[in-house]
């Protein structure tokens, strides 16, 4: 009995490691901070609002870029052209109400470096959500509206840190 026990073992072992061992062949590695192409960097956010705090720790947790506020200095501006959200009525029930909104946020940005040649031209991200609508429960669901915005802005930030990250300077 010990020896199928063993050969047991082995099997179940060898099971548990090809996964592991089909993803490190492949190159498969978890998303980490991406590493961006200059040493510092303006970005065009009012550092006070949460937007701008939040993109301002992602490009710091690079580990390879420094925020400045002096333009001047910076090898790199981040401009934010556009920063839209909508709501738009997917769905109405029978007696005409709201029963589905789609919430959408839009980001235009650009990359500069200091002489004002453009590293990446005016770039669109956009997410949407959709969410179901009560009116009995107004406030929870405004609530959950701020979430689903909050939600956005991240998956924004993480596409804008993307793109950032690809330049090649």
């Amino acid at each position: 009995m010990p020896a199928t026990s063993s050969k047991r073992r082995h099997l179940i072992a060898l099971a548990a490691g090809l996964p592991a061992i089909a993803l490190a062949g492949c190159g498969f590695k978890l998303r980490g901070p991406q590493p961006l192409p200059f040493a510092t960097i303006h970005v065009g956010v009012d550092p006070t609002t949460s937007f701008g705090a939040s993109l301002r720790r992602q490009i710091l947790t690079s580990g390879t870029t420094e925020v400045v506020e002096d333009r001047a200095v910076a090898d790199a501006r981040l401009e934010i052209l556009r920063n839209v959200r909508g709501r738009e009525i997917l769905s109405l029930s029978g007696a005409g109400k709201v029963r589905e909104y789609q919430l959408q946020q839009t980001i235009t940005f650009r990359v500069v470096d200091r002489s004002g040649r453009e590293l990446l031209p005016a770039t669109m991200v956009s997410a949407r959500r959709e969410y179901n609508f009560d009116d009995s429960q107004v406030i929870a669901k405004q609530q959950e509206e701020a979430l689903l915005y909050n939600d956005m802005e991240s998956d924004l930030l993480q596409q804008m840190i993307r793109r950032l990250a690809a330049i090649s300077a």
